[in-house]
């Protein structure tokens, strides 16, 4: 099994440690392949802190956007977020809202990936 930490040293460590459960059981051959393709599909918090700060000069909801809720993020962008106020919250809660959506991705890559079946198991 390889570690994770090799693979991605640029994980947080929560989200580093929910990924090392996720490739707990894979061969390192797929821990590289699932290093890839969840690497390409994550968010960095910073970009969401980022993104959410860009809403404070108008053009609030695009971290909304980035993070698959399209719903709130036309809501963000069409009441100023929500009269700010939901992007001072979305400030404050920028690195849940990177976590939520790269738990989220992971689990989404692992299955995409069909590790959980493995023949003469």
């Amino acid at each position: 099994m390889a570690n994770i930490l090799n693979l991605m040293p640029d994980l947080e460590p929560d989200e580093m440690q929910y990924i090392q459960t996720l490739v707990q059981d894979m061969t390192d051959q797929e821990a590289h392949q699932f290093a890839s393709i969840y690497r390409a599909r994550r968010r960095e918090p910073m970009l969401i802190l980022i993104t959410t700060l860009i809403g404070f000069m108008g053009f609030a909801g695009i971290q909304r956007f980035l993070i698959g809720q399209i719903g709130l993020g036309i809501l963000y962008f069409f009441t100023g977020g929500l009269c700010l106020i939901g992007t001072i919250v979305d400030l404050v809660n920028h690195k849940r809202l990177a976590y939520e959506y790269n738990v989220k991705e992971a689990y989404m890559v692992k299955q995409m990936m069909g590790v959980n079946y493995r023949p003469g198991q």
